[in-house]
C-alpha cells in the first residue's frame, strides 16, 4: 500500500515542481527558440532587446499558457515514470533509496524510460509552444495585422486543419532522440551529486539539492542542445512550405548552410536557464515528497 501511495505522490510532486520551474524558465526558453529557428538576431542580448522593444515584456511569455496546462501530464509522466521504474528495478521507495542507493545503470535506465514516454506526451504541446514563441508580432492593436495564430487552441486547430493529425507530432522523432538519453544523464548527474555530498542514509540538504539539480540541468542541456536545435527547426518546418525530408536531412541541410556551430545555438542561454530552473524543480520535488512522507 505504501509503494502505491508513494507512486501517486511522486506523480503529483512532479506536476507541481514542473510548473514552478516552467514559470521561472519560460522567458529564457523563448529567447532560445528564437535563436535556434531565426537568423535575424546577432546574439542573446540583441534578441532580448528586440523582443522587449517590439513585443513588450509579454513577448517573453508567448506560448506559456499551453505548457502550464500540460505540465501536469508531462512532468508527472517524467518524474512518476522515473521513480516507478526505479521501484520496479530495485523494489525500494523514494525514501528507502537514501539507505539503499540504486546503481547508476538502474538510474540511467529509469531516466531513459521517463524521457522516452515524456517525449510522446510532450510533442504536441511543445510544437504549439514553439510556433507561438516564433510569432514576432506585437500584441494586437486596432488596425495592426493579426498574428497567424490567435492562441494555443487556434494554433492546434490550424495545424490539424492545414497539416493533418500527423502535423501535431512534427518534430516528435527529434524530441524523442533528444529526451531519451539526456533524461538518463539528467537523473544520473542529480543522484550522483546528491549521493557524493550527503552523509550515508540521510536526506540531502537544501543546498545539495539546489546545486545537484542545477548541474543536472546543465549537463542534460549540453547533451540535448544539438538535437534541440533540430527539433525546433522540424517543428517550424511546414509552416509555409516543407523544407526537410526528415531529421537527418534537417541536420545535413543545417550544417551545409550554417556550419557545425548551428548545433550549439542556444547553448549559452540553455545552460544559464537550466541551473536555476532545475535547482528549483528538484528542491520543490524533494520537499513535497518529504512533506507527504
Amino acid at each position: 500500500m505504501q509503494a502505491q501511495t508513494m507512486s501517486v505522490e511522486e506523480f503529483v510532486a512532479g506536476w507541481i515542481s514542473g510548473a514552478v520551474g516552467l514559470v521561472l524558465g519560460h522567458p529564457f526558453d523563448t529567447v532560445k527558440v528564437r535563436l535556434q529557428t531565426q537568423t535575424t538576431y546577432r546574439g542573446i542580448a540583441d534578441c532580448m532587446v528586440r523582443i522587449y522593444r517590439h513585443e513588450s515584456l509579454l513577448g517573453f511569455f508567448k506560448g506559456m499558457s499551453f505548457p502550464i496546462a500540460s505540465i501536469a501530464v508531462v512532468n508527472a509522466v517524467l518524474f512518476g515514470v522515473y521513480s516507478n521504474t526505479l521501484l520496479l528495478l530495485t523494489a525500494t521507495s523514494h525514501q528507502e533509496r537514501r539507505v539503499q542507493p540504486p546503481s547508476y545503470m538502474h538510474i540511467f535506465l529509469a531516466g531513459c524510460t521517463g524521457g522516452f514516454l515524456q517525449a510522446y506526451c510532450l510533442a504536441p504541446f511543445d510544437l504549439i509552444k514553439v510556433r507561438l514563441q516564433n510569432q514576432t508580432e506585437p500584441r494586437a492593436q486596432p488596425g495592426s495585422p493579426r498574428p497567424r495564430y490567435q492562441g494555443p487552441m487556434h494554433c492546434a486547430a490550424s495545424i490539424f486543419r492545414e497539416e493533418g493529425p500527423r502535423g501535431l507530432f512534427r518534430g516528435a522523432w527529434a524530441l524523442t532522440l533528444r529526451d531519451t538519453p539526456t533524461v538518463g544523464i539528467y537523473f544520473i548527474t542529480y543522484e550522483g551529486l546528491c549521493h557524493q555530498y550527503t552523509p550515508e542514509g540521510q536526506n540531502p540538504s537544501s543546498a545539495t539539492v539546489l546545486v545537484a539539480g542545477g548541474f543536472a540541468g546543465i549537463a542534460s542541456w549540453v547533451a540535448a542542445t544539438p538535437l534541440d536545435v533540430i527539433k525546433s527547426r522540424m517543428q517550424m518546418d511546414g509552416l509555409r512550405r516543407k523544407v526537410y525530408r526528415g531529421v537527418l536531412d534537417c541536420m545535413v541541410s543545417s550544417v551545409q548552410q550554417e556550419g557545425l556551430g548551428v548545433f550549439f545555438r542556444g547553448l549559452t542561454i540553455n545552460s544559464a536557464r537550466a541551473f536555476p530552473v532545475n535547482a528549483v524543480t528538484f528542491l520543490s520535488y524533494e520537499y513535497l515528497l518529504r512533506w507527504w512522507g
